[in-house]
């Protein structure tokens, strides 16, 4: 027999499946029927679409006016230099959201991705083919690099490029696959529930959880405004009184559960840092400051905190704070 409800249930189990440094699965249940796709559908699309990275955008080789062109003691022409060039993703480093990097090649040698890294880039495609030089042959072209989301084609880049440069069309986003699957989940005798497989795969370039992350930012970011005009607050009753709360059950969890090495846990321990909530919402500052945490147990908690589907520092709602630290003090 059916019960008569007066809201939807929450979904209390959240599990990051890490498959490969560049894979995992984000899983999420139970959800009430139809739910399940109703989340993962927008979540997938902003996955692709708002994922932010790095591409080339423009580049000039020396010899070559347009990309039909080719260089002297150069296999491959200048159009399948081009499309090489694209498959090998860079990430800027220091901040940077934009550079112009100069490369000098003479042959003879095969030139990879990891042949294109300096202070300033990162090639997180090291393996990736780009040109093969003979003995007599040299190649020096420059490169400029966006950060960017999206797709944005070449038409709409010429006029940001300067005299020489060949316009690229832009493969910004760091995302490669990002799939769903929904499942059923038995709860309380109901097989009608439903379980959320997302599984995301990037390139390299960010982690799959952080990707995860960034289009829920995104995602509520462009709901806020159904907030703001239409005044709608959100209840704070579920959080602060709930135990069953997902984020509150997780982030209320004692630091056991992380898998801490010995060291790093007695450091957190003996500075009465018992549940993981704390240490997300602590800055990474204060946690460098904890005594005697060195370097590696710093970077270990870091690692096993982003394991376990949060960052430290990480902004967390104003209520789920509070409900936070009042499970925290009632312990």
């Amino acid at each position: 027999m059916k019960k008569i409800k007066t809201s939807p249930l929450l979904p209390k189990e959240f599990v990051v499946e890490q498959i490969s440094p560049n894979e995992a699965n984000i899983i999420a249940y139970p959800f009430e029927t139809g739910y399940a796709v109703s989340i993962a559908h927008p979540i997938r699309r902003f996955l692709l679409s708002s994922s932010v990275g790095f591409a080339p955008i423009g580049i000039k080789i020396e010899g070559a006016k347009h990309e039909f062109d080719s260089v002297r003691g150069m296999l491959e022409d200048i159009s399948d230099f081009i499309i090489n060039l694209k498959g090998i993703r860079f990430k800027l480093k220091n901040g940077l959201k934009e550079k112009e990097i100069n490369y000098a090649f003479a042959g003879p040698c095969e030139i990879h991705g990891s042949d294109l890294e300096n202070d300033d880039v990162e090639v997180v495609t090291p393996n990736g083919f780009l040109a093969t030089l003979n003995e007599d042959a040299t190649l020096n072209f420059s490169v400029k690099i966006h950060q960017g989301i999206g797709y944005t084609p070449s038409e709409d880049i010429r006029d940001m490029l300067g005299d020489g440069y060949i316009a690229l069309d832009a493969y910004f986003t760091p995302v490669r696959r990002a799939t769903y699957a929904i499942e059923n989940v038995l709860v309380e005798d109901n097989p009608n529930f439903e379980k959320v497989i997302i599984n995301i795969v990037t390139d390299g370039q960010i982690s799959p959880v952080d990707a995860f992350k960034n289009s829920l930012d995104v995602m509520y970011a462009q709901m806020a405004v159904f907030n703001s005009e239409v005044s709608i607050k959100t209840t704070n009753a579920v959080v602060e009184n709930s135990d069953d709360h997902p984020e509150l059950k997780r982030l209320g969890a004692r630091i056991e559960e992380l898998g801490l090495s010995a060291r790093s846990f007695n450091c957190l321990d003996r500075s009465n840092i018992k549940h993981i909530g704390e240490i997300v919402m602590m800055s990474q500052n204060d946690l460098k400051e904890v005594k005697n945490l060195g370097k590696k147990s710093f970077e270990e908690i870091l690692e096993k905190i982003n394991e376990f589907g949060y960052a430290v520092g990480q902004d967390l709602a104003d209520d789920l704070i509070t409900a936070i630290k009042s499970k925290i003090e009632a312990e």
